[in-house]
């Protein structure tokens, strides 16, 4: 055999293997992980929540229902807040009762141990959890591209549809104190948007899907949780 010809014979023998060796391939998976809970709850047995401020836009105190609707805000989160917190911990959760806050100003209130000891010696709880709620309805209405063809000639067309849609968005701080030393534990911002069709979508339906999407975030702060994330392997 000639030299060309077994240049040409090998070759042939190298893409036949090569077609019939498996490709390398990504495969996405789906696993489980456990979190740890952010904070340290060793010696911590009890829990109380206190009133979670109301702020508007701006950032002012407000005590007012949501406006155009019945809905109380800090009423509606607290007993969400309670309901998971007594479900999905092992925490005795205390009544705080009415509290007169020394200021509404959150970065003076981080600050005031001696209130924080105060109310631990009020509630004789471990853990003290405070912080604000912003809940904002909004209205996302506008005009979306979309294609249709006509009766006429039958042919394709662009136009202008107006879509109602409305937003809510729900902005939690969440603080959590010492309650025998007033010290600050644990703060952070938990914050979700949803939108859904129609100008006049149900606030109430709209405030307790963000409140879902949050939760394992919020529950996080106080207990293990499970969470499920996307990994790619590659494969031979």
């Amino acid at each position: 055999m000639s030299a060309p010809a077994r240049l040409a014979a090998l070759a042939a023998i190298l893409l036949a293997a090569l077609a019939a060796a498996p490709a390398a391939a990504d495969v996405e998976v789906r696993l489980k992980l456990p979190m740890r809970a952010r904070l340290d709850l060793t010696g911590k047995r009890t829990l109380s929540t206190l009133p979670f401020i109301v702020v508007g836009r701006e950032g002012s105190q407000t005590m007012e229902r949501l406006r155009g609707t019945s809905i109380d805000v800090q009423e509606e989160f607290e007993r969400y807040l309670l309901k998971v917190l007594r479900r999905e911990t092992g925490l005795q959760i205390l009544e705080s009762g009415p509290v007169d806050y020394p200021s509404y100003d959150l970065d003076v209130l981080e600050h005031d141990q001696a209130f924080w000891r105060a109310m631990g010696e009020r509630t004789q709880a471990d853990l003290l959890v405070a912080g604000s709620l912003d809940f904002d309805i909004q209205d996302k209405s506008g005009y979306r591209t979309e294609e249709y063809i006509s009766p006429y000639d039958g042919r394709s067309y662009y136009r202008q549809v107006l879509v109602e849609n409305t937003g809510f968005e729900y902005d939690i701080v969440l603080m959590v104190f010492d309650g025998r030393t007033g010290d600050v534990l644990y703060t952070d911002n938990f914050k979700d948007f949803k939108q859904f069709e129609g100008e006049r979508a149900d606030p109430l339906r709209g405030m307790f899907e963000n409140l879902v999407s949050l939760e394992d975030r919020i529950l996080n702060v106080f207990t293990q949780k499970t969470v499920e994330a996307t990994r790619v392997l590659l494969t031979d």
